[in-house]
């Protein structure tokens, strides 16, 4: 009860004993008083509950609305439309310019420390151009001029998609004796008797999945070079292509399952529902391998028809390890010591340190911002043993790691005894409290990851994607695409172009023995030679 309620009720009371009533009378009315004030007080309570609820909703609708989505504890809150500023300020300037060529505008300074024009990048092929003077004699006394040195500059430039043929001419031979006649074979391709050579079909898949155009636009993009390529011939080969890949994400997989240590995590997809003219929502699993153990880098997608947690049982199956995943409930049966093998749970502090930055921004909460400064010091830490081996960085964990755990631990459990129950801030302490227990697990070792992240980063682009195509066609596709994105997906991850080497399998593929499959997964150099030494 607050001061000014306990006041009132006093107040009250005393003019209660003022009255002239008999002693039952003034009890009951007493009774009835305190009864009153104490329901006026719980309704104030819930009313606070509610508002700090809507208060919190609010500032995150509005941050997710029109502020950034980092979770930075800077003050420095860049404007969403900074781009178009730019873009808007770099105009005006040469606007102005044209009108007046002496009021040079001077360059925008960007706010980025990595400000300023990037050396381009060596691999690029260069077209030079020489720009000699008019005249090899001086304009003052006309004498020869003499080469003193040369001023380089250079010019970023590209060549859209630019289409062309191949003809492959067979000359056809004929032996006079026998009459026989002979050719050389007609060169093997993923789609026989197919137009599409395979960098027409990387750059299909290319601008499909990693681009997240639609067929009907590349259908525009050709037809503005004269090139027919309707919608249904290119849907064809995008079908085909999946199915000629699907052994390579079937071994991606495999490869996946020998981690000890997993990251998982979903996002809804829409799915279209012909019978009901609607879509329905589908999920995109993602299971993404640990950075910190040795290995391939490896992402694999797998699509479902829905968020049961039999999903991720069944593509897991008989796998034990340690398993990153969020709050939600359907990984929790995988956990349960009534499995034959269950998994052991790592949390996510990434998950965690989101309760108390949401918090923070609704109401500039004290204790919400302790929280986010001693989480810093856990990532720090983490920051510092990033290059280390998994030995040292376990060590530099139990040094610091552990002591600051420690003490988080023992702020957070004083500071919810302190906490009303039922209001924001007590819901994020529970919420790390709850799972204290998997959160502290990775400071014991050196290998396991402190949070969801590298999976979440992984997920971001395709759900961002996702607003181009709104939506898969069917189940099949949904699945189709998994596959895809889990090829592109890996391909990044290692460092490599996704359309080149889609184009390198798509030539090699048609001919290339299933025992080497290995060879043309888009992983590291070295770990294929490390493959193929096995």
């Amino acid at each position: 009860m607050g001061c000014c309620s306990k006041i009132d009720a006093m107040k009250t009371l005393a003019e209660l004993d003022q009255l002239n009533l008999d002693t039952d009378t003034k009890t009951q009315v007493a009774d009835l008083v305190q009864t009153l004030l104490n329901q006026a007080q719980e309704e104030i309570k819930t009313k606070e509950f509610k508002i700090q609820a809507l208060t919190m909703e609010l500032a995150y609708l509005r941050r997710i609305q029109f502020g950034k989505k980092s979770e930075s504890l800077s003050l420095a809150h860049p404007d969403l439309f900074e781009e178009t500023l730019q873009s808007d300020l770099a105009a005006v300037n040469a606007e102005i310019e044209q009108i007046d060529p002496s009021a040079k505008a001077a360059p925008l300074k960007s706010p980025r420390s990595r400000a300023g024009r990037q050396p381009l990048p060596d691999h690029l092929p260069r077209i030079e151009h020489r720009h000699e003077p008019e005249s090899c004699q001086c304009n003052q006394c006309g004498h020869h001029l003499v080469k003193i040195s040369e001023d380089v500059s250079e010019q970023l430039d590209v060549e859209p998609a630019k289409f062309f043929v191949h003809r492959h001419i067979r000359p056809q031979y004929a032996c006079k004796i026998c009459e026989t006649i002979t050719a050389a074979p007609i060169p093997p391709a993923i789609i026989d008797s197919g137009m599409a050579a395979p960098g027409l079909l990387s750059w299909v898949m290319t601008s499909k999945y990693l681009n997240h155009l639609p067929l009907y636009r590349l259908e525009q993009i050709a037809a503005r070079e004269q090139v027919t390529l309707s919608r249904s011939t290119m849907a064809e080969w995008v079908g085909r292509t999946g199915v000629a890949l699907q052994p390579l994400v079937d071994r991606l997989t495999w490869h996946l399952l020998q981690g000890n240590t997993l990251h998982a995590d979903e996002t809804p997809i829409a799915q279209l529902d012909p019978g009901k003219g609607k879509t329905r929502k589908a999920y995109l699993w993602a299971y993404r391998s640990n950075d910190l153990e040795p290995g391939p880098r490896t992402i694999v997608f797998d699509y479902q028809a829905g968020r049961s947690g039999r999903h991720v049982k069944n593509f897991l199956e008989n796998w034990q390890g340690h398993l990153l995943v969020d709050d939600y409930g359907g990984y929790k049966a995988l956990f349960s010591e009534k499995q034959t093998n269950p998994c052991v749970e790592l949390a996510c502090w990434a998950h965690a340190r989101r309760k108390f930055f949401d918090l923070h921004k609704a109401n500039n909460s004290p204790m919400a911002f302790e929280a986010l400064q001693r989480i810093s010091n856990l990532y720090a830490i983490e920051k510092q043993g990033k290059n280390l081996s998994i030995e040292k960085r376990q060590q530099l964990r139990k040094e610091k790691s552990l002591p600051e755990l420690e003490a988080l631990h023992d702020w957070l459990m004083k500071t919810r005894v302190q906490t009303a129950n039922g209001g924001a801030s007590a819901k994020a302490l529970d919420y790390t409290l709850k799972r204290w227990a998997s959160l502290v697990l990775y400071a014991q070792t050196g290998h396991l990851p402190i949070d969801n992240n590298p999976v979440e980063n992984v997920i971001r682009p395709i759900a961002i994607g996702k607003k181009n195509w709104l939506f898969t066609g069917s189940e099949r596709a949904g699945q189709r695409a998994a596959a895809i994105q889990t090829l592109f997906g890996t391909a990044q991850l290692n460092g490599l172009n996704p359309a080149d080497w889609l184009e390198d399998v798509l030539t090699k593929l048609p001919t290339w023995p299933n025992s080497r499959i290995d060879e043309l997964l888009p992983l590291t150099p070295e770990f294929i030679e490390a493959l193929k030494q096995k």
